[in-house]
C-alpha cells in the first residue's frame, strides 16, 4: 500500500510574483523552468516520513520510507501504534526516531492529539501544537506545512539545504539569520514557492 502523494500547486501566476520581486531568483526559475514538489497530503504520513527525514540525506529518506511501506503496510496511526520500536527501528533509522514514530502514532490512536485540527490553525499555531509532540521541533513542523498542508509562506532557517540554496542563488559564502530574513520577507507570501527553487539550486 504506497501513500498517496501529489505535487505542490503553483502555478504561473506565482512564479511571475516572485520573479517581480527579486531578479536574481527570478532568472534562476526562468532558467529551471517549473520545478515539481512531491507532497503527502496526508498529515499522519507526512509526520513519519519528517521525522525520519531528520538529520539525513534525501536518499537516506526515501529507502527507508519504502522499506517502512513494505514492511507495515498503511502508514496510519492505528497501524503504527500497533508496531514495537524494534521493528520500526530496522527499517534503517535511530532508535530514537523509532520510539518517537512510536510514541505519537500511540498518542494520535488514543485520542490525545489530533491531526485534522491543524487545518484551522496559522502557520504559528500549526508549529507550536505540532512541537508538543515530543521529538518534533521547529524545523520539522515547517516541512509538514510545506509538504503536507502546502501552506504558502515557508521558508526555514533550520534547513540546511534552503539556506545552502540561498548562498549559492547569492553569492555569499554564509549567510546571517538577517540576511536570511531579508530575503524571506521579499519572497513572502510565496516563501514556499521560493523554497521550492532553493531545495533545488541547493543541490545542483
Amino acid at each position: 500500500m504506497t501513500v498517496r502523494t501529489k505535487n505542490f500547486d503553483y502555478g504561473q501566476e506565482e512564479i511571475n510574483y516572485l520573479k517581480s520581486m527579486d531578479e536574481i531568483l527570478g532568472a534562476a526559475m526562468t532558467r529551471m523552468g517549473k520545478v515539481e514538489r512531491v507532497i503527502i497530503p496526508d498529515l499522519f504520513a507526512a509526520l513519519v516520513y519528517a521525522i525520519i527525514g531528520q538529520l539525513i540525506s534525501v536518499k537516506a529518506v526515501h529507502t527507508i520510507w519504502e522499506r517502512m511501506q513494505d514492511q507495515f503496510g498503511e502508514i496510519t496511526p492505528g497501524n503504527m501504534s500497533m508496531q514495537n520500536a524494534d521493528d520500526i527501528q530496522k527499517c534503517g533509522m535511530t532508535m530514537k526516531k523509532a520510539v518517537t514514530i512510536l510514541n505519537i502514532s500511540q498518542t494520535i490512536e488514543q485520542g490525545a492529539f489530533s491531526l485534522e485540527e491543524l487545518h484551522d490553525l496559522s502557520d504559528n499555531e500549526v508549529i507550536q501544537k505540532l512541537m508538543m509532540l515530543k521529538g518534533i521541533g521547529r524545523w520539522t513542523a515547517e516541512m509538514m506545512l510545506i509538504n503536507s498542508m502546502e501552506r504558502r509562506d515557508i521558508v526555514s532557517w533550520g534547513d540546511i539545504a534552503i539556506r545552502r540554496g540561498m548562498m549559492k542563488l547569492y553569492g555569499l559564502s554564509s549567510i546571517t539569520k538577517e540576511q536570511f530574513e531579508q530575503y524571506r520577507r521579499r519572497y513572502s507570501p510565496l516563501g514556499s514557492i521560493a523554497s521550492i527553487y532553493l531545495w533545488t539550486i541547493s543541490f545542483e
